[in-house]
């Protein structure tokens, strides 16, 4: 019996490992969608577990690789949540949220009983700054170390996926980060995560972390590297492309970038950007763009947390404009004024809204779409009385059949 068990253990670290190297060789970014989770710790965006699973769903029809379906140990809710997606979501790993504790990993295993092996795993954390050790844990290096290497190990020992990712890495030293990566790689980490828990970094200096992370964990070859980045000084978005372009397999997002204090790297951006720069990055996803802003419209919908009005991608002003010119050039050919179509991310078209810039060829066209009038006095006409309009009127279709109604002066 102790045969054949040793031998599945070898024959299920082959296949592990065969398969990290399949994505370390295929170049491929890979989408780990954190929405459910990290987005949801952001004020009033609480979900309930049916909503939890008609986002994961809608993840999944994206093109995700994994999601983090949330922290288990901390409430049944999030058990309630994961254990409705078992076996509905089917393409994406599941992965639950754990600290270097042994029982947050057995909630993590029960709350995913049921998902084939290879569609399940956890992602486990420790604080390893110097601020974390002091203050929040009391522990010394030697200490998290050895929480590292025992809690990994045990996980391995129940789940094929296991992340390990530091808390606060971007305010560890590199030295000991390096060692703490060591030390999970060793214990059957499948994936170490680089996470600047405050989102304090630059492009430039996120660059750098992820160079010398790969330039001394030793075993690195046995792993891929994710990032997490936050968003507190707007940079989330360019410190994932920096780590792209580092050599990150793993980006870690949310939809519409939400989550604590200022959010998280927003998935549709870092898509958008992948998609439309291939000759700088080289590189591919799997995510399909025509489902962006009908996810991000959901997720909205769902949370009631509501994006800027010209929030990159998925925002309501995005494929809109006011601007006579700009309306003109856009009627002549979509691409003068537009960085890509609407359609390419699920949009329903462009917005050509009526207003005290707007030039005669947008009126006119959309007297011809309401099937009025659109010879040269009636825009005029029309022209001439949205100009005298007071701020704040909406120009919707009803108040433009009753502006293009009016006996025009002369007349």
């Amino acid at each position: 019996m102790s045969f054949l068990a040793d031998l599945g253990r070898k024959l299920t670290s082959t296949i592990k490992n065969a398969v990290i190297q399949h994505h370390r060789r295929s170049g491929a970014v890979l989408f780990s969608d954190t929405t459910l989770r990290d987005g949801e710790q952001m004020p009033g965006a609480t979900l309930e577990p049916a909503d939890k699973l008609e986002i994961a769903l809608a993840l999944e029809r994206a093109g995700v690789h994994s999601l983090d379906a949330g922290f288990p140990a901390s409430s049944e809710q999030d058990v309630a949540a994961i254990q409705m997606m078992v076996g509905k979501v089917k393409k994406p790993v599941l992965t639950a949220l754990c600290r270097t504790v042994k029982a947050d990993v057995d909630a993590a295993d029960f709350a995913l009983r049921g998902q084939p092996p290879h569609k399940r795993g956890v992602s486990l954390f420790i604080g390893t700054s110097p601020l974390h050790r002091e203050f929040k844990l009391q522990k010394s290096r030697e200490e998290i170390l050895k929480l590292i290497g025992e809690t990994v190990s045990y996980a391995a020992s129940k789940f094929e996926v296991v992340a390990f990712s530091p808390e606060d890495a971007s305010r560890t030293e590199i030295e000991y980060l390096c060692e703490c990566y060591r030390v999970a790689i060793d214990a059957g980490a499948t994936t170490i995560g680089f996470p600047d828990t405050v989102g304090i970094l630059t492009p430039q200096k996120a660059g750098h972390f992820l160079r010398e992370i790969q330039d001394n964990v030793p075993n690195i070859e046995r792993a891929l590297l994710a990032v997490h980045f936050h968003n507190d000084l707007g940079l989330a978005v360019a410190n994932t492309l920096a780590g792209i372009e580092a050599g990150a397999h793993v980006v870690q997002c949310t939809v519409n970038g939400i989550g604590e204090r200022a959010g998280n790297a927003s998935l549709e951006e870092v898509a958008m950007v992948l998609d439309l720069h291939f000759d700088q990055y080289g590189r591919r996803s799997k995510i399909d763009t025509t489902q962006l802003v009908p996810l991000c419209e959901l997720v909205q919908r769902l949370t009631g947390i509501r994006p800027a009005p010209n929030k990159p991608v998925c925002g309501p002003t995005i494929f809109a404009t006011e601007a006579g010119i700009h309306q003109d050039g856009l009627l002549k050919n979509p691409d003068t004024y537009l960085p890509f179509r609407p359609e390419k991310v699920g949009a329903t078209g462009l917005q050509l809204v009526l207003g005290r810039h707007s030039g005669r060829r947008a009126v006119a066209h959309r007297l011809q779409e309401l099937g009025l009038d659109s010879g040269e006095p009636a825009v005029i006409s029309l022209l001439e009385q949205i100009k005298q309009l007071p701020k704040g009127v909406m120009l919707d279709d009803a108040t433009v059949r009753e502006l293009a109604s009016r006996p025009r002066s002369g007349a």
